[in-house]
């Protein structure tokens, strides 16, 4: 069990998990793509950074996906809190 998450491949899972989940959300018409962006991005960057350090992957890669998952998450607070 230690090999699936030191190899990245739980991240993977969740990852996948995270495809279907939306994909059921938009083909429901629950959640427009731009909201799925929001609610979504966040969470979809920082498991790439949990997985690229998992795998040993160069700073800069996981400096970038925590990066981007900030500005995502700003938007979707500025979306939610002007409802």
């Amino acid at each position: 069990m230690s090999d699936f998450f030191a190899s990245a491949h739980a991240v993977d899972l969740i990852l996948a998990i995270m495809a279907i989940e939306a994909a059921v959300l938009l083909a429901t018409r629950r959640m427009t793509p731009y909201g799925m962006l929001l609610v979504f991005g966040p969470g979809v960057c920082i498991l790439l950074a949990a997985r690229a350090a998992l795998v040993g992957a160069d700073w800069g890669w996981i400096a970038l996906a925590l990066a981007a998952s900030f500005p995502l998450h700003l938007l979707d607070l500025r979306r939610r809190l002007s409802r």
